[in-house]
């Protein structure tokens, strides 16, 4: 590879990482060409990327990218994969999915809404994170709650206000 073709893949790469909020770094070597091509189509079916990258290229892109991206320096080891996704466990559920055949891909690290998550420890962590729009889900629902209630509480009441008021009217006759 070229010096010019390793600055263009670098400039890439950089967008890449400026374009996406949800970054995952990845282990998935050991795998066989099967899996490999199991493991993209699945990425494929869940929007999320998955690009193989040589680690002195992606540090220099992390380097270059307008976030703070030097936590995740740790995770440069050996065969990266890297992952983006539309949502911010996307690729965490996807891993975790994908590791029920076998022990690979293993987690390396994720930026995800600026918070760095290191170790393949904290894949259960990232599963668990909630999505923009599950989180506004669940605010719509607590606040509809006590709306429902009060309906609820006016309409039964208003049946037993009218019972009552049928049952003293039947009384003065």
């Amino acid at each position: 590879m070229t010096k010019e073709e390793k600055n263009q893949l670098i400039e890439s790469l950089t967008e890449q990482l400026n374009a996406n909020e949800y970054i995952y770094l990845a282990d998935a070597s050991g795998l066989n060409a099967e899996d490999t091509s199991d493991l993209r189509r699945l990425c494929f079916k869940k929007n999320i990327e998955l690009t193989v990258v040589k680690n002195t290229l992606l540090k220099r892109a992390m380097d270059q990218s307008e976030k703070n991206l030097e936590e995740l320096y740790e995770g440069l080891k050996g065969p990266t994969s890297l992952m983006f996704g539309d949502a911010g466990n996307a690729a965490a559920k996807l891993i975790k999915e994908f590791r029920k055949k076998g022990e690979k891909p293993a987690l390396k690290g994720a930026y995800v809404e600026e918070v760095t998550y290191l170790g393949d420890d904290q894949l259960e962590t990232l599963v668990n994170i909630k999505s923009k729009n599950e989180l506004i889900a669940d605010i719509i629902a607590l606040l509809q709650s006590p709306a429902k209630n009060v309906i609820s509480g006016l309409q039964s009441g208003g049946q037993k206000l009218s019972g009552i008021l049928e049952t003293l009217s039947e009384k003065a006759e």
